[in-house]
């Protein structure tokens, strides 16, 4: 999966758990997605969402260390206006509410199928 007009797209995933992260990252290269980070906090996503600009940012709401993903995500979204989307097992209302103030580009809810990781791709980045 190509486009942004310079060369091949590039996504970070932050996830916290090293298993979700590599199927995400698996299903990402398979799509072939080649350039795929990961952080597994919110201050990590942070800085490399500052070093990387990624097109993309997949975000785990609930991460280890002192931040959330919903906090982490409106930092991102704050400094350098680079499109979240969530890919949590938080369904619960509240938490969605919180999530979904933070103007995020997707929500996918865990499990999920590469569908859903295509599909949100497609509308965050608004290719066809």
């Amino acid at each position: 999966m190509t486009g942004a007009g310079d060369g091949e797209l590039r996504f970070l995933v932050v996830e916290d758990d090293g298993i979700i992260a590599f199927d995400i990252v698996s299903r990402l290269k398979e799509l072939g997605c080649g350039d795929v980070s990961v952080a597994a906090t919110g201050a990590a996503a942070i800085r490399q969402a500052e070093r990387l600009q990624p097109h993309l940012i997949f975000m785990d709401i609930a991460l280890k260390g002192g931040m959330d993903g919903i906090e982490a995500a409106e930092v991102i979204r704050d400094r350098f206006g680079i499109p979240i989307v969530y890919v949590t097992a938080h369904s619960d209302p509240a938490v969605r509410n919180r999530a979904m103030a933070t103007s995020p580009a997707g929500y996918i809810v865990k499990p999920f199928t590469t569908a859903d990781l295509v599909c949100a791709i497609r509308s965050a980045l608004r290719t066809p």
